[in-house]
Formats: C-alpha cells, sequence, structure tokens
C-alpha cells in the first residue's frame, strides 16, 4: 500500500451537515443531536455520556488507567480519565479489582459502564496498544491517538486492531481521534475501528484513520449481523485499501466523510446490511460503494456525494455483485462531480 499521505480535510464536509443528520429511511428512528455534543445512534438506546457526573483522574500510563478502573466503588461508577502522554506495553500493566477486569498489554474495558477517557495537555497517544472494549456499555473516548497496534509480530495487541469492541457493546461514541497503522495484513496490522458480536448505538465522528490495510468492519463474518446502529460523520479515511467500513448485516448512517485514496474498496455493504450514505466526498480511490468480494449482498441509499476521479471496476474484475444490488455499475467520475456519477439505491428496502 502507499506509505506517504499528506493529510487533509477537505472544506466539502461541511457542507449539508444539518441536513444530513437525518437518520435512515424505512422505519428506523431517526438519530438526533444530544446535549454535550454526542449525535448519531450513540444518541439512542438511553445516550451515551461516559463518565459525566464522576470523579475525574489523571493518568500517564496504561497501568494508571487500569488503576482508575478499579479503583471505583464498582464497575458502573462513572469516571473521566484524562489522559497525557505515551501509554506503550513498557507502561501498561494488569491491575485487579472488583471494578475492573483488565489485562496487561491492551487498555482493556471490559465488563465494565460509564467511562470517558479523554486526551488532555500535550495530547495522548497509544503506542503499538490497542482499546478493547467488551461487554462495556457508555463508554466515551475522545482526543487520542492509537497507532500501530499489530496482530502479528512484535508486539501484539488487541488482535490488531486500533480499537475494538465486541460482545455485548452498547452505547459508544469515540470522538476526535486519529487511528492509524503503518501498512496491511501482510505487515502485521488488522482493523483501525471494529465492531463485532452483537456491538450496537455506535457514533464516530472527527476522527482520522490512515495508512491501513482495513478501515474497519461491522461484524466479524456473514452470520455475525446482530451489530448495527453506527453512525460515521465527519471522518478522514486516507490510503486505505478496503473496509471504510465492511458493513455485514446492520443499520449504518454515513455522512460528511472525506474519502481520499481507497486502494481497493470502499464502504462495502454486505450480508442484508444498510446503509444511508450522504453527502460525503469520494477522491481518487476505487470502488468506493458497493457489494464486494461476496454474493452475499447489502443495500445502500444515497444522495449529495461528490465523486471525484474515482474509478469503478467491472463485475468480473474485483467484484461478485448480483445483477440486482445496482441499476447500473458506475464508470470512472473523471474528475467530475455531476449526479451521473453517483450509485444509484440498491434494491428497495
Amino acid at each position: 500500500m502507499k506509505r506517504s499521505v499528506a493529510v487533509r480535510l477537505a472544506a466539502v464536509l461541511a457542507t449539508g451537515a444539518l441536513a444530513a443528520a437525518t437518520g435512515l429511511a424505512m422505519s428506523t428512528t431517526t438519530a438526533s443531536a444530544a446535549t454535550g455534543g454526542v449525535t448519531g445512534y450513540a444518541t439512542q438506546n438511553g445516550g451515551t455520556t461516559g463518565g459525566a457526573g464522576g470523579q475525574t483522574v489523571r493518568a500517564t500510563t496504561g497501568t494508571a488507567i487500569h488503576q482508575a478502573l478499579c479503583g471505583r466503588a464498582s464497575s458502573s461508577t462513572p469516571i473521566v480519565i484524562q489522559v497525557e502522554g505515551t501509554i506503550n506495553h513498557g507502561n501498561t500493566t494488569k491491575v485487579s479489582g472488583s471494578s475492573c477486569n483488565t489485562a496487561a498489554g491492551v487498555i482493556e474495558l471490559k465488563q465494565i459502564s460509564n467511562v470517558t477517557i479523554v486526551g488532555v495537555g500535550n495530547g495522548a497517544v497509544f503506542d503499538q496498544l490497542g482499546i478493547h472494549i467488551r461487554e462495556s456499555r457508555n463508554i466515551i473516548i475522545q482526543n487520542v491517538t492509537v497507532r500501530n497496534v499489530k496482530k502479528s509480530g512484535s508486539p501484539t495487541s488487541n488482535g490488531g486492531d486500533a480499537i475494538g469492541m465486541e460482545t455485548d457493546v452498547r452505547n459508544v461514541w469515540v470522538d476526535h481521534t486519529t487511528l492509524e497503522a503503518s501498512g496491511g495484513e501482510s505487515e502485521g496490522y488488522d482493523g483501525l475501528f471494529d465492531m463485532k458480536d452483537n456491538t450496537q448505538y455506535v457514533t464516530l465522528s472527527y476522527s482520522t484513520l490512515r495508512n491501513s490495510g482495513r478501515g474497519g468492519l461491522i461484524g466479524s463474518s456473514e452470520t455475525d449481523t446482530s451489530n448495527g446502529y453506527v453512525t460515521f460523520h465527519h471522518n478522514l479515511y486516507q490510503n486505505i485499501d478496503s473496509r471504510t467500513p465492511l458493513l455485514r448485516g446492520g443499520i449504518s448512517h454515513i455522512y460528511n466523510n472525506h474519502y481520499k485514496n481507497l486502494n481497493e474498496s470502499g464502504i462495502n455493504s454486505r450480508a442484508g446490511a444498510r446503509a444511508k450514505v450522504d453527502n460525503n466526498y469520494f477522491e481518487d480511490s476505487k470502488d468506493v460503494l458497493g457489494t464486494f468480494y461476496t454474493d452475499a449482498a447489502g443495500y445502500w441509499q444515497v444522495s449529495g456525494n461528490i465523486f471525484d476521479n474515482v474509478t469503478w471496476s467491472s463485475r468480473s474484475e474485483t467484484t461478485t455483485r448480483p445483477a440486482r444490488t445496482r441499476r447500473r455499475t458506475p464508470r470512472s467520475a473523471s474528475r467530475t462531480r455531476t449526479a451521473s456519477t453517483r450509485p444509484t439505491a440498491c434494491r428497495a428496502w
């Protein structure tokens, strides 16, 4: 994959933000803004407030983050953990307690609720160390960088995911983060933002995802379809091979994002997934929206997107798309921004 990129967020992302904030069509409930800045599906199911109202503590190591979690009165006692500095394997150990379930070599948010982790001061960088959310709810992660998390090679963490969620996770808001790798699976990396095994009501906003083979997924397989209600908005995806995201089942709203240099494919709606895709800017990329690498088709509804120098493969080249997954196959946008280059909606919902 391409290694050198210049990060740039186009002004087009600001266009139509309010108009694009409506929820999916069909019978789904609108995912609206909430007090405190939380937006999208993370506002539903009771909302996402993280550790609001709880104690605020400062942490400069991974061990200190775990100590803060373990020092609470219970696993649901609200807490805001302000993080500054570089968090890595050398300063992240397991801490035990009745209000936590931690592990060494990863930031483990397991079987807990009502937690905010926010970068402060000169910034928080999780270097080669992933954040794992499991069997937890009401979690906020803001203003942090997670980089170069590996699943093979050394050191390894979190199965190679920068941020990974699994097993009955509810209400997570990830905001103003940078998630990045230095290559793809052959270099030992996996996804930047993964959700599986019944993860719901998640919003990813105002974040940068870059330099990775895989942007992220919703559902680990074609049968893992219990995930969903995920909003992606005002994010920059740059120099990503695929999965921006890969959706297997579930419902997502994807709006006002900038996609630049998607090298193989982009939003991949599969296994009955339903994606509302509004007001995004796709630039210098390939196969940015569709059902790819499977016969298990998904659905998408599009409006207001810009396709700037986007190319499309033939059906037989890199994709397996049943004839009815689109009414037509768009070709290269050739730096045009006309409505004729937009993919039409998939099958009626």
